[in-house]
């Protein structure tokens, strides 16, 4: 079978379990040249960080600034708001539930860096920009298109991500499987790779309950406004959850999600409308995951857990999530800069956190795509059918 036939989970779990294994007997030399390779690739990931925050936001702000004006800002609103209370809810579950699956007392040993042994030689990629300046100026500039119209501009950030989109694509999830194995190898060769492995089994069955216990809350809230039964519009919906599950793809559960929001009795024209753009701005499964994973690692370097701190990372991981859709891996690429910057993660984190996302990936988007039914639900209750013929109309625009 060939390489490229081969699924980006398969070949990360391919990698993680290499990794252990090769670290057991490599001589230092092997491991070493694996520690020059994460070297030269971590700087490279934290020059094109920033180029990623502008590719991917700027145009996400400004197409979202234009649209069906009520309809839209109201369908964001609900999205952005469900995203972050699933980011708070994954916080308050994992500080309470993981330092019971974590030895505070192995914390400081469960992460060891790449600095116990040190590379051959570095190359230095400086990043053009720091990830703040970055965030700064994809809201100034998408903001401004959208304010402005202006084509021009939209134009050229529309093919800037589609650059960086494409970089992404080549050049760094095929990647990907060698940088967490080296990482991997690194831990093993340290003997720290197994007291990992059993915490990340954990922390994974940790969250797959979480994200279950969050559909059940959406369509709670969904069935009070609704006025329907929440668990029969929840088994409705599992048509579209196994679809994602499947898949991995928001985008590819569409038609069934779609199908299946009209058998809950929500007209086709709101369907039509909030379901396909749920499908980019609505990760609540994502930003449970992606919050989950960074309190655990924390953890695991025995660092403090803030609040303060991890409000701004989740307020902030709300709006990121938006420019995620559309690119393979593209909601923890996106979340790499304020995992960075807010938390101060370092390269070595950062590829666990995609180690950690990826092996749940398909769990968060169908809990994402599921959700959108319940987003759905709740859009057509308050902007009401009357309007849905006008909606299906310029929809189709």
């Amino acid at each position: 079978m060939k390489l490229s036939k081969i699924g980006l989970l398969p070949r990360v779990i391919i990698a993680i379990a290499l990794g252990v294994l090769c670290g057991m007997f490599f001589p230092e030399w092997a491991v070493r040249c694996f520690v020059t390779f994460n070297s030269i690739f971590s700087n490279f990931l934290s020059f094109l960080i920033p180029l990623i925050i502008v590719g991917l936001v700027t145009p996400a702000i400004s197409d979202i600034g234009k649209g069906v004006g009520r309809l839209l800002l109201i369908t964001t609103l609900i999205a952005y708001g469900d995203t972050v209370f699933s980011g708070f809810l994954s916080y308050f579950t994992s500080t309470t539930v993981f330092p019971s699956l974590i030895d505070p007392s192995k914390a400081a040993q469960a992460v060891v860096t790449a600095e116990e042994l040190q590379p051959f030689f570095t190359i230095e990629i400086p990043p053009l920009l720091d990830v703040m300046s970055a965030l700064i100026i994809a809201f100034v500039m998408g903001l401004g298109i959208s304010y402005f119209e202006s084509p021009n501009l939209k134009s050229v950030f529309a093919e800037f991500r589609s650059i960086i989109a494409k970089t992404i694509e080549v050049a760094l999830i095929p990647v990907l499987p060698i940088y967490i194995f080296s990482i991997f190898i690194n831990m093993s060769y340290s003997g720290q790779a197994w007291r990992i492995i059993n915490v990340f089994i954990a922390i994974i069955g940790v969250i797959f309950v979480m994200h279950i216990l969050l559909l059940v809350f959406q369509y709670c809230i969904a069935g009070a406004v609704a006025r329907l039964n929440p668990f029969k519009a929840l088994y409705n919906m599992m048509p579209a959850y196994f679809t994602a599950l499947g898949t991995s793809s928001s985008a590819a559960t569409i038609p069934v999600t779609l199908e299946r929001v009209k058998k809950n009795g929500v007209s086709e024209g709101i369907g039509g409308f909030v379901v396909p753009l749920c499908a980019t701005i609505h990760l609540s499964g994502s930003a449970m995951k992606i919050t989950a994973c960074a309190v655990a690692l924390l953890l695991m370097q025995g660092g403090a857990i803030q609040f303060g701190a991890f409000a701004g990372f989740v307020l902030m991981l709300g709006v990121m999530m938006v420019a995620a859709p559309g690119v393979p891996g593209g909601a923890i690429m996106a979340a790499l800069g304020v995992l960075q910057s807010i938390l101060g993660f370092t390269a070595e984190q950062q590829a666990l956190m995609i180690a950690l996302y990826i092996a749940m990936d398909s769990f968060g988007t169908a809990c994402n795509v599921t959700g959108d039914g319940a987003i759905a639900l709740v859009v057509d209750r308050i902007y009401g059918k009357k309007n849905a013929g006008q909606i299906a109309q310029k929809s189709s625009i």
